[in-house]
């Protein structure tokens, strides 16, 4: 099982200097149109191939257009032992700072 956050909620963690790791698993081209500043890129489905890439010793938000990849990501890296949260909304209710 994994939480759930709002855009917001994530947004307050990382000005709070939170130890956390934002993962989008979009496509390229949506990564390119704009993410948040920070993230990791690992699409969706490379995730099996490349979760190594995560670490277990802090929280791994996992973001996307809405929130339904994310939550897909979610239940995977759950099952393999990771600490996920989703970012309810994705990046369509970020209003924070993005890099392009």
């Amino acid at each position: 099982m994994y939480e759930t956050w709002l855009p917001s909620d994530v947004e307050a963690k990382l000005a709070d200097n939170s130890q956390l790791m934002i993962v989008d698993v979009r496509e390229q081209d949506e990564w390119d149109r704009g993410h948040i500043i920070g993230a990791k890129h690992i699409p969706l489905g490379e995730l099996t191939l490349r979760k190594n890439e995560l670490s277990n010793d802090q929280v791994n938000i996992m973001v996307c257009h809405s929130g339904n990849r994310s939550a897909r990501a979610c239940d995977y890296l759950s099952a393999e032992g990771y600490q996920v949260v989703n970012m309810l909304g994705g990046m369509s209710q970020w209003y924070g700072e993005i890099a392009r």
